[in-house]
Formats: structure tokens, sequence, C-alpha cells
């Protein structure tokens, strides 16, 4: 029987007999000791990227610096994910005023732009008409997508597999632009302080390459930091969803299963816990967003279990594996563009 589809998916009582267990192991309580130390390490970690940039100088050797900031600045954009999902603060002001430093100032990544797209993702997971992460606009998700696309996405789409980490080395410059345009629109709310922190960050990466760099050197730092930036945020959003199945119109099972069914947890240890954020625990996150990260590696057997008993299939593999299956996903759902 079809998980997503079957009249037992649509009783909206599951979740909540999972909630409660989750629930009494304290396993959504706040975890303010261990977000203290994890934003001081990465906050002291960035300062001392910035450091050893100033110290070396015009130096090739300033290509080093530049994948330890690619790195820092994807753990920051972790830090600025849990302060949006309130795993941080419990209350939406002191997580707004944290993401935006982190987001819009520290990594030039609009924090209000890329809530909204994620709490869209959150709510409809691999839906293609809802959730904004498989909108066709470069790649094509499903063969439908494919026989309907027009312009890049049918010209890119045909190759998509064996393009997709070569076009991740694009995605700052994307998160970038994105959130710039975000700006420039009047709905957004907080505007004038979005873009101001933008802007703050715009004004000192380029004053700092350029002034400390020669013209030739900047460039390339500045490309190698921001492509190793893209690769490393891409890695980590690559094997969440990328593969699992894709739902369409009115299939819209309970919440439950939307989330289990459309993610992919990743094993791999404490070093893969930390270099994904928690979010190898894709399918613990979906269904808990607000619970802290460390938290999820203790969900994880709980819901594991729990699905097994209620038979919804619970998807994990490893970190290879992962991108493995999201690359095979997309070249077949670009099979339609190579026929003739």
């Amino acid at each position: 029987m079809n998980p997503i589809a079957s009249p037992a998916a649509r009783t909206g009582s599951d979740f909540a007999r999972l909630s409660t267990r989750i629930t009494s192991l304290g396993l959504l309580d706040r975890r303010p000791v261990y977000y203290g130390i994890r934003i001081t390490t990465v906050a002291l970690l960035f300062a001392a990227g910035w450091a050893a940039f100033f110290l070396i100088g015009d130096s090739w050797w300033q290509l080093a610096v530049a994948g330890f900031l690619a790195v820092l600045f994807g753990q920051i954009a972790l830090v600025s994910h849990d302060l949006a999902h309130r795993q941080v603060f419990r209350t939406r002001k002191p997580s707004e005023f944290a993401g935006r430093l982190a987001g819009n100032l520290g990594i030039g990544m609009s924090y209000g732009w890329w809530m909204d797209k994620h709490t869209r993702h959150h709510a409809n997971p691999n839906h293609e008409e809802l959730d904004p992460d498989v909108d066709p606009d470069i790649l094509v998700w499903s063969t439908k997508q494919a026989r309907e696309s027009r312009g890049l996405p049918r010209f890119i789409g045909k190759w998509q597999a064996f393009l997709f980490f070569p076009l991740l080395t694009l995605e700052g410059w994307n998160l970038h632009v994105s959130g710039i345009r975000a700006v420039l629109r009047r709905k957004m709310k907080r505007r004038g302080l979005e873009a101001t922190l933008l802007v703050a960050h715009f004004t000192w990466y380029f004053a700092a390459v350029f002034l400390v760099l020669s013209p030739v050197k900047a460039v390339v730092f500045v490309l190698v930091h921001q492509a190793l930036w893209g690769i490393y945020l891409g890695s980590i959003f690559a094997p969440n969803h990328k593969g699992m199945p894709m739902l369409r119109g009115d299939e819209r099972p309970d919440f439950l299963r939307r989330q289990v069914l459309t993610s992919r947890n990743v094993r791999g240890g404490r070093f893969v816990d930390n270099a994904l954020g928690g979010l190898n625990y894709q399918i613990e996150h979906h269904l808990f967003p607000s619970m802290p990260s460390p938290n999820l590696r203790r969900a994880a057997p709980v819901v594991r279990a729990y699905c097994e008993e209620i038979g919804v299939p619970y998807h994990e593999t490893g970190l290879l594996d992962s991108y493995r299956q999201a690359l095979r996903h997309l070249h077949e759902a670009g099979a339609p563009l190579r026929v003739g």
C-alpha cells in the first residue's frame, strides 16, 4: 500500500503520539550551554580566520584562508538556520536580531528572505508546486518539470547530474543576489535593517580583500572563497530531500508522513553531525524544527522505532550514498530532455 495515499495516513493522530514521547524525554528543551559554546567557538574561529588574513598579507597562501573562511561561512549559515527555527532562543525578537547579525552582516545572506523561503519548504517538502526548493529555475526535479521546462533549465537539465557540483560553486553568489533582490522589493519585513546590514557586509568584505591583496589575488580569493562556500552549503542540503518521493497537486499526507517520507537521514558519526550542523538528522528536524540540533541524534532512535511501529518507511544512508541517490534522481528527472 502506498503510505502517502493510504487512508490511515490521514488520521492526523500519529504525530501527536510521537510528540508526546519526544516531549517526555526532554528532547525539546533548550540547550543554552551548548549554543553558548558553539556560537562562541564559531565567532572566535571566524575572527581568527580574518586575523590570519590580515597577518599573512598579499600572498597566495591566502587561498588556504579562503578555504578556511568558506567553512566558517557555512557554519555561520547553520547557526542562522538554528536561530530561525528558534532552537537557540524561544521568542521571535532575539532570534531575528541574532539571525540578521549572523546572516546579513556576517555572511551577506538575507535572513528575512531565507527564512520566508525555508518556512515554505518545511510546510510542503518536495511538493512540486509548493516547495520553493524544487522550483525548476535552473534544475528540474521531476520528469514532469523536465517535459514542461523552457530556457536554462531545459538546456542544463539534460546533463544536470554531471553539472550539479560544478553549479554549486555559484550557490554563494545565488544567496547574495537573491537577498539583494528581496530587499529591493517593498514587501520584506524590516527591509531597511536588512538592506543596511547587507551593505555593511559587502563593504567590509570587499574593502578588506582589495585593501590587503593585489587586484589579481583579491579576485582569485573572492572566487575561491565563494565557490568553496557554495559547494559546502550545497553538500549540506543536497542529501536531505533530493531523490526522495516528490508530491504534486492534491497529494498531501498527514504531517508526520509528509515530513518522514520526503526526507533522508545521513549516518556518519560526530564528524558528519558537526559538518552538516545536525541536518543529517533531517527526518527528526522536519518533524520537530525547534528541537536543538544536538538533541536530534538522541531523537533519531525514538522516531525510527515509532515509524517501524506504525509502518512508515524511514530512510537513512551513508553520506556518499546520499549524494549518489540525489545525483541518480537528477539524471532520471532529466531523462525526457535527452530523448531525441
